[in-house]
């Protein structure tokens, strides 16, 4: 008997694993994981998706998605972000979005994605987006959080930039059916929000930041461009006469912050930035694509496909395309431009947007539409 239960027990692993390999057979070339996903999408152990389940206008241009993650969704803190992916004409595009709620008691995360001009996947979310709809999801990421321990706050927000401030906000003062709720831990907070929109119909949660001013919760400064000019952030200590006994948190387009950042250094003032991207990308015709893998950069032109461009330097490049093998040939691009060579359209990854995955794009139709980075 002791010498038949250890040979039993190793048994089992190598008939899970026939098991298995017959099941791979069978779905070919496809995994039993794919079958999966088509009846539970948010199981354990499957790549992170969210499901969207509302979606709520703010203003003309801008909407939160509320997204229930999947099962191995570990958690967020108010402030961090999220790298969302959604597929727009068949190309899979990677955003990070701020989270505006803190942990909800129903398990779902919210963003609030404003349409920029442009923005193919902002465009897309805010126009497109409902309920049903699956998205792809990573972890939630940033520095941008509020100390646990209390403190003198100013925040400074420009459009959506305020999205990761609401989040915090939300947390410390969450709203029920009767009003604010005040939270014991929320008294150690003295809290002053600056928030600048280009006009006030403009300005997203306003509602939000409105009532909690109301509530004596915080003390909101609005400023809005077509009434006030645009801010000048030498203003700030006639605006907030406590600036200096303030840690200030940050968030909006570049020219703010870098101005807030020269400010504060000459004071010897405390800054935590987050900002958000506003990338102008030259598209053009053609372009040099570097291979990050291989140390290889080639010249392509605007009507080449970057597999032939590649092959015809070189590089050695994944395809199956020759054998009628689809899709053998995709690759991430991690920075830059490519255009379908089928559609005419572009498909672009900006850094810091893309972490992780890349945009997955076919080189076989694909040609450089500008500078761009390739993962090979």
């Amino acid at each position: 008997m002791s010498l038949t239960a250890p040979s039993s027990r190793a048994a089992r692993p190598s008939l899970r694993r026939r098991l298995l390999q017959l099941a791979e057979r069978a779905t070919s070339p496809l995994l039993p994981a794919d079958y999966l996903d088509l009846f539970d999408p948010l199981r354990p152990g499957a790549d992170l998706r969210g499901r969207i389940v509302a979606v709520h206008p703010e203003t003309a241009d801008a909407s939160t998605i509320v997204i229930r993650p999947g099962a191995d969704w570990a958690g967020h803190v108010p402030g961090q972000y999220v790298r969302l992916g959604v597929d727009v004409n068949g190309i899979r595009q990677w955003r990070a979005y701020s989270l505006t709620h803190g942990p909800r008691p129903d398990g779902n995360i919210s963003i609030t994605v404003k349409a920029v001009p442009d923005g193919l996947v902002s465009t897309h979310l805010v126009r497109e987006s409902r309920p049903g709809t699956l998205v792809h999801l990573e972890q939630a990421q940033g520095d941008f959080v509020l100390p646990t321990d209390g403190g003198k706050f100013l925040f400074v927000t420009a459009g959506s930039g305020v999205t990761p401030v609401v989040g915090m906000l939300r947390n410390l003062f969450p709203v029920a059916d009767d009003g604010v709720v005040r939270l014991a831990c929320s008294a150690a907070y003295d809290i002053v929000v600056v928030h600048v929109a280009p006009s006030e119909p403009h300005s997203i949660f306003l509602d939000n930041l409105r009532a909690l001013d109301d509530a004596g919760l915080i003390r909101l400064v609005a400023r809005y461009d077509d009434v006030h000019g645009v801010l000048d952030v030498g203003d700030l200590e006639a605006l907030v006469p406590d600036l200096h006994e303030r840690v200030t948190l940050a968030c909006g387009p570049g020219g703010l912050l870098d101005a807030l950042q020269r400010h504060h250094d000459e004071r010897g003032l405390e800054l935590l930035t987050e900002q958000f991207r506003v990338t102008t990308r030259a598209v053009g015709e053609g372009g040099t694509v570097d291979f990050t893998g291989s140390g290889t950069m080639v010249d392509a032109d605007g009507a080449t496909p970057i597999l032939d461009a590649a092959e015809a330097a070189g590089v050695l490049m994944p395809s199956g395309c020759r054998m009628g093998i689809c899709f053998g040939c995709v690759l991430p691009l991690r920075e830059g431009a490519v255009r379908d060579l089928r559609t005419g359209a572009v498909t672009t990854a900006t850094p810091g947007e893309t972490e992780g995955r890349g945009v997955p794009i076919q080189t076989c139709i694909s040609a450089a539409a500008g500078a761009c980075v390739i993962d090979h």
